[in-house]
């Protein structure tokens, strides 16, 4: 009998954004591949699919109906392993496998950085710490993706079986790679970009949290002595329409793009000098791991996924959230193009060391070998 996975999230998106290629790994093992979550998208190497009304709060009246059917397919598929991701896909999941474990279910949670943290809100710590700290008993595996959240699980004992920490979902260093002057100047001409302008880009849902008024106010600090400046903000979201109303209240609405959803950022990276992140929390940011790839360097407001990633004065800064902070390191790049070299330089060797896709790919299969290792045949995972 076939193998059967189960991965499971609260919206799809989460999948096509961050695991086909973990989704094509277990087919390519000869696994049959399951997702659960809420939404349509079609999804590659997945043999069935079910959209459930998954919500992102955990007190929505929905999660009701979302868990029964949940573990209706659970106990229905008898699955092997299940792979949970995001607070409510693995609120639910590892609730609705409480008996499929007892049968020989193995269920691991990847925690994309805890809600709670050093720094968070208390009601953050009073909501999202007592739920995971009492899953962690329904837990084979708790994957943590930044070094913060690994030593909170380990000295907050909480109860899965295993507690790892991998580099997180990985990042494709062949799709996002360095190009060269010719062909960034190529894809400055196709944007409408001159190459003189000093491009800092910055790619996220517009909300509290992302925080992209920070990277407006700064932008402000600096536009008499950087005239050519432009900040690229890709993204949609519910206070999008606040910070352009912020840009023309501070005189800079024409030195900022509002460049809507982006499908492909890749180009839009490689012709920038520098992305500049705002977000006040992050677990382990792809968005910023996609821009190191490509060989730029980085201004990051402190927090524990960004100071994973940016080491200052190597491959750039992490930066208070204050906007005379930020705009002070700008004016140091834009005014160095030899420091913007060497610094992107290291922020692509950082990925290539330690944050590709193949490095975390084999982390991830070393951890599926370990959490599996007391059934009958492993040697599927070795392949």
């Amino acid at each position: 009998m076939k193998r059967k996975v189960l991965f499971c999230a609260t919206v799809d998106y989460h999948f096509s954004a961050f695991h086909l290629p973990y989704l094509k790994w277990f087919k390519e093992q000869g696994w049959d591949v399951h997702v659960a979550a809420s939404g349509t998208i079609e999804l590659p190497f997945v043999d069935e699919k079910f959209n459930l009304p998954i919500q992102r709060s955990p007190f929505h009246r929905k999660n009701i109906a979302a868990y029964n059917q949940l573990k209706e397919v659970i106990d229905r598929n008898g699955y092997q392993l299940i792979h949970c991701h995001t607070p409510m896909g693995g609120v639910l999941a590892r609730l609705a496998a409480r008996s499929a474990r007892q049968k020989g279910t193995k269920v691991i949670y990847t925690a994309h950085g805890f809600h709670f943290c050093k720094g968070s809100p208390i009601p953050n710590w009073m909501v999202y710490y007592p739920i995971e700290r009492v899953l962690s008993n329904l837990t084979d595996c708790l994957i943590t993706i930044n070094e913060e959240d690994y030593h909170l699980a380990t000295s907050h004992q909480f109860k899965a079986k295993l507690i790892e920490h991998v580099h997180g979902v990985g990042v494709d260093t062949e799709r996002y790679t360095p190009v060269s002057n010719f062909h960034k100047e190529v894809l400055r001409a196709e944007h409408r970009y001159d190459n003189d302008a000093f491009l800092m880009f910055y790619a996220a849902e517009f909300n509290a949290n992302k925080n992209q008024q920070l990277l407006i106010h700064a932008l402000s600090l600096v536009k008499e002595e950087m005239p050519k400046a432009k900040l690229l903000l890709a993204g949609e979201g519910a206070l999008l329409e606040e910070c352009k109303n912020l840009a023309k209240q501070l005189d800079v609405e024409h030195m900022v793009d509002f460049l809507g959803y982006c499908k492909d950022i890749d180009p839009l990276l490689k012709m920038c000098d520098v992305v500049v992140a705002s977000s006040k929390r992050e677990g382990l940011p792809v968005n910023i791991m996609e821009a190191m790839a490509c060989g730029l360097p980085i201004i990051a407001v402190k927090n524990r996924g960004h100071c994973e990633l940016v080491k200052d004065n190597l491959n750039g800064w992490t930066v208070t959230n204050q906007p005379v902070n930020l705009a002070e390191k700008i004016l140091i790049l834009e005014r160095s193009q030899e420091l913007q070299g060497q610094m992107g330089e290291q922020s692509r060797k950082i990925m290539l060391e330690s944050f590709s896709l193949n490095r975390v790919l084999a982390e991830k299969k070393e951890l599926y070998v370990k959490v599996m290792s007391d059934m009958e045949e492993v040697q599927w995972a070795i392949r």
